[in-house]
């Protein structure tokens, strides 16, 4: 069957849920879940020897499910290192419900192969992992979730956690953990706290235990059954990886300019506005050309969001940013930056992206900029797989943010190593192009038809304005048009928008 932006979904695939309908075609109201509570009483300790007594205490086995947060990003070693210790206990079938993997978790293949891992649940891939997966490495597709998709399954129980392994920078002996105040300090838990809240055994993992009370605390005692303390949890450098660089590449700087240019020439550039920048070199640059504008024109956001960065942070020490509501940070100057400043504040991914709570703060932004691997002439975007149809990438906040924005800017090149990024269909639908309104790209812009307001406003923008169709033209005639991928039947992947109904499917690659 065709779901309603006409991506094929297999019958086996439908069975496990409902087909995407359109951005908010949400139940009127959800049901939360909730995790089993074990009373500690005065005097019971929870500091544990070892992560193996941990997991033997959580009483783990074959069959459950188990869950990481990514705020080490590259440089996280928990991971690998509790399923390392749970091959070893003889523990098989195990659900792995990480907010994010990486290329640092090549390790997982073994751990596949060998039946200890059979099922995944991620926001993202990459590295050896991603290829082995996208190769037909697993027979259950793994699951894609956006970051407030994660955050809503969580809550309604579609993902039971059983056991949560949660890396903290600095924690005392009763599970007040924090991203801040140890040696490797990430920041931002925002991905682990809902984790936290929601499995029903709950560990956390430093390597600095400190005095009691260990506050602010990111994750509260109350939620915490068991601690461990062990060498090292991980490698800050890791944290500021790829995705995160910093672009000198004058195409980039130019998409950056531009892009700045669309949100400054727009009615949502006021004094109060709020934005969100994604990962990438041009999107990050984004932020600093906004400054020097905001400066000029003398306004302040009313609140910056998402992952943060360094140029973020300094704006808030500038005072040209009055809060920032941070779910994650890409840096370690934003890792400083929230442990000393009161007016950057840690959220959780439910918070920051669920659609299906009261309220969540995406959709009070007025801006957001996003990258894209490529974007189609319906305005679909892909930022999941990559022109040879291979698992490298994140949904991330990419649907959540896109769909609340009142303006969502995708900045990409139009070619990227002589591949169009304009193409007729995307190889995976991550964000629909109903949520999309502006493709920025070096030669121009292209707006989405079914904003006519900003067709009219952006007349005399002084950038060029073409049809998507005619950028998608303008990268075929300089690099041909590239062969179709040729896949198997065979489903490795299933893509829940934010709302949990599936907008695609990933295929093995022949």
């Amino acid at each position: 069957m065709k779901n309603s932006i006409g991506r094929d979904i297999p019958d086996s695939v439908i069975k496990s849920g409902k087909l995407y309908q359109r951005e908010f075609s949400m139940d009127g109201s959800i049901l939360k879940a909730s995790p089993k509570v074990r009373p500690v009483k005065p005097g019971e300790n929870k500091l544990l020897d070892s992560i193996e007594v941990a997991i033997k205490r959580c009483g783990l086995r074959d069959g459950m499910t188990i869950s990481f947060h990514h705020h080490f990003r590259e440089g996280d070693y928990i991971l690998n290192r509790v399923v390392d210790a749970i091959a070893k206990l003889g523990i098989k079938n195990i659900t792995l419900a990480p907010s994010s993997l990486s290329s640092t978790h090549k390790p997982l293949i073994e751990h596949i192969k060998n039946g200890v891992i059979t099922k995944i649940s991620t926001s993202g891939l990459r590295g050896a992992l991603a290829e082995e997966l996208s190769n037909g490495l697993m027979e259950e597709p793994v699951i894609i979730r956006s970051h407030g998709g994660r955050a809503r399954a969580i809550e309604a129980g579609e993902i039971k956690i059983d056991v949560a392994f949660l890396g903290a920078a600095s924690s005392d002996e009763y599970g007040n953990a924090s991203g801040s105040r140890g040696v490797a300090n990430c920041g931002s838990l925002g991905y682990g706290m809902i984790d936290a809240q929601y499995a029903d055994k709950v560990v956390v993992i430093t390597d600095c235990l400190v005095d009691f009370p260990n506050a602010p605390a990111s994750i509260l005692q109350t939620n915490v059954d068991y601690v461990v303390n062990i060498d090292k949890i991980g490698d800050p450098a890791g944290i500021a990886s790829g995705a995160t660089r910093y672009t000198k590449n004058p195409k980039e700087l130019l998409i950056a300019e531009y892009a700045s240019k669309v949100i400054t020439k727009s009615e949502y550039f006021r004094d109060g506005f709020s934005f969100q920048t994604g990962t990438g070199g041009a999107a990050l640059a984004v932020t600093r050309f906004l400054r020097d504008k905001m400066i000029e024109k003398e306004i302040k956001a009313s609140f910056a969001l998402g992952g943060i960065t360094k140029p973020m942070a300094e704006m808030l020490e500038e005072g040209l940013i009055k809060h920032i509501f941070d779910v994650q940070d890409f840096d370690l100057y934003a890792v400083e930056s929230i442990g000393k400043n009161p007016m950057h504040h840690e959220i959780d991914s439910s918070f920051y992206a669920n659609i299906h709570n009261k309220g969540c703060i995406a959709n009070k932004l007025d801006v957001v900029v996003l990258s894209a691997l490529e974007i189609d002439k319906d305005f679909n975007v892909n930022v999941m797989t990559g022109s040879d149809g291979i698992l490298r990438g994140a949904s991330g906040g990419h649907s959540d943010t896109a769909a609340c924005a009142k303006l969502t800017i995708i900045v990409t090149p139009l070619i990227r190593g002589r591949i169009p990024c304009v193409v007729d269909a995307v190889n995976t639908v991550i964000t629909p192009g109903e949520s999309i309104d502006v493709l920025v790209t070096e030669l121009g812009i292209a707006i989405n038809p079914s904003r006519k307001d900003l067709i009219e406003s952006f007349k005399n923008i002084g950038i060029p304005v073409f049809t998507i169709q005619e950028l998608k033209d303008k990268a075929e005639s300089i690099v041909g048009v590239p062969d179709k991928i040729e896949y198997d039947e065979k489903v490795i992947g299933i893509v829940e928008y934010r709302d949990g109904s599936i907008i695609d499917v990933v295929r093995k690659v022949k």
